[in-house]
């Protein structure tokens, strides 16, 4: 199933949360992207239509094991990448922005490779 860059940066922010706090709420999620609560809930609610997170009844937002694998995946590639531009001179800002946008369109072919020649 495709899902879109949108959706990959809140299951991702959703695992940078889950792992600094005890819960995550969507007050979290908005207050960490700069969002519109407003906002946060439509994305919440697809994500949850589609089967990435489980909301309890108190608002805490938990990743299925569908939403986990895409978050992981994406993580992976942002904390890989932007070391690597770092490490190639590339100011850190830079390279998190850059490794931002770089992490949604990268094939798993080339992402894979460039994570074997690091390696």
């Amino acid at each position: 199933m495709y899902i879109n860059e949108s959706a990959e940066n809140y299951l991702e922010t959703i695992l940078i949360l889950s792992q600094k706090l005890p819960v995550v709420r969507s007050v979290d999620i908005a207050t960490e992207l700069d969002f519109k609560k407003s906002s946060v809930s439509v994305a919440m609610k697809k994500l949850r239509e589609s089967e990435h997170i489980v909301v309890s009844p108190e608002g805490y937002i938990t990743l299925t094991p569908a939403g986990k694998e895409i978050a992981d995946r994406i993580y992976e590639r942002h904390t890989l990448l932007s070391s690597w531009l770092e490490r190639l001179g590339v100011d850190p800002k830079i390279a998190v922005e850059d490794a931002c946008r770089i992490e949604h369109v990268i094939s798993s072919e080339s992402f894979e490779a460039i994570k074997n020649h690091i390696r």
